[in-house]
């Protein structure tokens, strides 16, 4: 089964809960965005980390607005289910921007990053330096991938969310924001069952489609 939760920051604890420690051998668990345990290199960081790879159910993330981009750029990009991933550990793969996976029989279009406004403090050390926004071939790369798959897919897995849906759920934004106005071009053209997003730390469902996911954790039916 696959399984979705929201944003993890690097806090071990949201895999020791009840919900979690159901899941079973050959389980997946998506995260969306913010998974925080790509942060600063440390011991303490890499026990964790190995940990998690000795779990008995794979994790999946997408990249979030909070993320140590400079360790993250540093792991090899690899193909996986039919994109392009990067392998973090044994059982820990980050999902890449504008691709689409098979998963358990469901093919899975993701999209990390979002609107720089709403960033959490910052090691001294690094900088997001922008890259939690999209690029031209991110962004490009995600609307040809939709298009091969004649715009089609079961399950929508983002950071942040469609404009039309941050507007739904009142969210005060500072300005337009370019991620969320090309979410919302993909709301448009795509066709899916599910969206389900974690940038804004809540428990929500925008009828019919749109799951704001943080601690819950969604079975995809």
């Amino acid at each position: 089964m696959i399984y979705v939760t929201g944003d993890t920051h690097g806090d071990i604890t949201r895999f020791k809960q009840k919900e979690i420690k159901k899941l079973k051998k050959g389980d997946t668990l998506i995260v969306c965005g913010d998974f925080g345990f790509i942060w600063d290199g440390s011991k303490k960081e890499t026990k964790m980390l190995k940990w998690l790879s000795k779990q008995k159910y794979q994790i999946l993330f997408v990249d979030g607005c909070n993320e140590n981009y400079q360790l993250l750029e540093k792991y090899e990009t690899s193909e996986w289910n039919g994109g392009q991933v990067q392998i973090i550990a044994d059982g820990i793969i980050h999902l890449l921007r504008g691709e689409i996976y098979q998963i358990e029989g469901k093919s899975i279009f993701t999209f990390g990053g979002g609107d720089a406004a709403q960033l959490i403090d910052l090691p001294e050390e690094f900088s997001t330096q922008g890259r939690e926004q999209p690029t031209v071939k991110e962004t490009s790369n995600g609307l040809e991938n939709l298009q091969a798959h004649q715009n089609k897919v079961d399950i929508i897995i983002t950071h942040d969310a469609p404009t039309k849906i941050t507007q739904a759920m009142n969210v005060e934004e500072n300005g337009i924001s370019f991620i969320q106005n090309y979410l919302d071009v993909i709301r448009k053209q795509a066709t899916f069952k599910a969206w389900y997003y974690g940038k804004y730390h809540k428990n929500k469902i925008i009828p019919p489609y749109y799951y704001n996911v943080f601690t819950d954790v969604l079975k995809i039916e």
